[in-house]
């Protein structure tokens, strides 16, 4: 990952105003010297939440929670610490500069800018031109009206080439920006440079903070050259892979209600977010995939609804999305469509209160895909019925959540209508749980006293106001030197100095204070992993006590070495004896 300079990190702490980033998530009022608001981590009916004139700092007086905007973004919009790091500083118009030795890459402040610039230039020639208004009754026949255009900020490229580049060299964007945003195309025989977006309209891709980051682009017209949707090519922005249309409007909904809609295309996603669906999203010009079901399960989802098309490729999509979220325990419902229908066309012929009750009338995944493999194995045939059973019995065993498979299996005997035995019920094979290899702070292989001393520093860092209560027990139960990687002991003492001296132990405070790569690497590793921040204080005890008993078996263990080395005399071999006795008892 990106690791950014000293220097350019002090620079966002000076300019970040915390009120400016706060106002666009919560409703702040002054009152006084200070900024009061209903806390948004917890439910309240008076404000609790204060930000004084001029800090750096949110607290909350009601559940304890306390950070600087970077926290805020991080605990709010589920945002990792680098994408919060990067949104700010685009809001507030700072060049992050990377560490000596980091790979540069494009700008991606300016690169954006670029984006939204176009976007801005699409939504005025669909509005403002004689061809916009022919794609404008193209949208109009849809149901698409005004208002819906201008709050997602749909626009149009135009037919004609080099219009979107005349107009960008206009606004001092150059042709290298333009390609590395993926607005220019550059031709393989010639070299010669076009706009990558003709005659279609566009509907921008935004990332978690709103930035534009692409675009997906429909033809209206059936003579436009190529397929039903052009996307964004891969750009350091965008990676289709990973990107999930439509989050940027529900990424808090979704982490507050722990549920997600998944459809299939942009216009049904902003569909359903309009009519007040707002835990939608949708793939992103490519098959729905791991990196997409990890992006939501790290939101914390706990139910899923498929509502794709209610044809064959859909429903062949939503067995394989299914089985992404199924095999990690998260529970998913089938919405049951109308043959050839999609939840746009479902909404405008319906509307919302309808859509409302094929939610709360969906289908178990588990009965989806009974009845989608009966469609070719007859289940009034013992070898079809057999084989159908083998089939599912055998995808529900590669699942890696226990309960889930032996739940699952009894579920699908009594769907088949077959004894639990017949199909291993209680005879599941848990699948080995491992940890993948990680380059963290330039490791290359797993290191079991990493990963201890993270979460130990992990939680120091998620108690806000609670430091200083934390503080006081830490240096005592766990002293820097009983840390064993270096790193960590960096980062520790850091924190250590931080408290002594009545200084800010926030996320940015620190990454400036710890002049080092690795742990600012490490930093932001750490805080990517979720903790339930309700039970902080409990990992936080048991952080410290698996630090103790390695270190207890550790020490225990030199000396049991020492006694059997034979290199000892008897009274030395004595007194490591009553050492050992002693750490025994411990």
């Amino acid at each position: 990952m990106p690791v950014f300079s000293k220097d350019s990190l002090e620079t966002l702490r000076r300019r970040i105003d915390l009120v400016d980033v706060l106002s666009g998530h919560i409703d702040l009022k002054r009152t006084g010297a200070a900024f009061k608001a209903l806390c948004p981590f917890h439910d309240e009916k008076s404000p609790s939440f204060v930000v004084q004139k001029g800090d750096t700092h949110y607290h909350c007086f009601g559940c304890g929670a306390h950070g600087d905007a970077i926290q805020f973004l991080m605990m709010h919009l589920k945002m990792n610490f680098l994408d919060a790091v990067e949104s700010l500083a685009q809001r507030f118009q700072v060049h992050l500069e990377h560490v000596e030795g980091e790979a540069k890459g494009p700008n991606k402040a300016v690169l954006k800018e670029a984006l939204e610039q176009a976007c801005r230039f699409f939504h005025f020639f669909l509005l403002h031109t004689a061809e916009g208004h022919e794609a404008l009754n193209y949208l109009y026949q849809r149901g698409i009206d005004l208002e819906f255009i201008k709050h997602f900020q749909i626009g149009l490229a135009p037919a004609t080439q080099g219009v979107l580049r005349r107009t960008l060299h206009a606004k001092h964007v150059v042709d290298d920006v333009m390609v590395d945003a993926g607005l220019l195309a550059r031709l393989e025989d010639s070299g010669r440079l076009r706009d990558f977006f003709l005659d279609r309209i566009t509907f921008p891709i935004r990332d978690p903070a709103g930035a534009v980051i692409g675009f997906s682009a429909r033809k209206y017209k059936e003579e436009t050259f190529g397929g039903k949707y052009v996307n964004t090519s891969e750009t350091a922005l965008f990676k289709k892979s990973r990107v999930l249309f439509g989050l940027n409007y529900c990424r808090r909904n979704i982490a507050k209600e722990q549920r997600a809609i998944i459809v299939e295309g942009q216009v049904d996603a902003l569909r359903l977010i309009y009519s007040g669906f707002g835990i939608t999203v949708a793939g992103q010009g490519t098959a729905f995939g791991e990196s997409h079901a990890k992006e939501l399960m790290t939101l914390g989802v706990k139910q899923v609804f498929l509502a794709l098309d209610g044809d064959e490729a859909g429903h062949n999509a939503m067995a394989k999305i299914g089985n992404l979220f199924q095999k990690e325990g998260v529970e998913v419902r089938v919405v049951a469509l109308p043959s050839g229908s999609d939840p746009d066309a479902f909404l405008r012929k319906y509307g919302p209160e309808q859509f409302t009750k094929l939610l709360e009338t969906s289908e178990e995944y588990l009965s989806f895909l009974v009845k989608y493999h009966a469609r070719h194995l007859s289940m009034e045939s013992p070898a079809g019925k057999s084989q159908l059973i083998q089939i599912i019995a055998t995808q529900i065993r590669s699942w890696s959540q226990p309960v889930m498979v032996h739940e699952s299996l009894r579920k699908l005997a009594h769907l088949t209508h077959v004894p639990e035995e017949t199909i291993g019920v209680g005879q599941e094979h848990i699948t080995n749980i491992y940890i993948k290899k990680s380059s963290s702070a330039g490791m290359q292989s797993i290191d079991p006293d990493l990963i201890m001393e993270s979460d130990f520093l992990r939680c120091l860092l998620l108690q806000g106001d609670g430091l200083a209560k934390r503080m006081e027990v830490a240096q005592v139960t766990v002293p820097v030197e009983a840390l064993h990687v270096g790193v960590c002991q960096k980062i520790y003492q850091v924190i250590i100095d931080h408290f002594h001296q009545g200084l800010p132990n926030d996320l940015l405070s620190l990454s400036i204070a710890i002049d080092d790569v690795d742990a600012q690497v490490l930093i932001s590793e750490i805080l990517d992993k979720k903790v339930n921040k309700d039970k902080v204080q409990d990992h936080f005890e048991a952080a410290m006590q698996r630090i103790l008993d390695r270190n207890w078996m550790e020490k225990r263990e030199e000396v049991k070495r020492k006694i059997q080395s034979g290199q000892y005399s008897d009274d030395e071999v004595l007194e490591l004896v009553k050492q050992f006795d002693a750490l025994k008892r411990k």
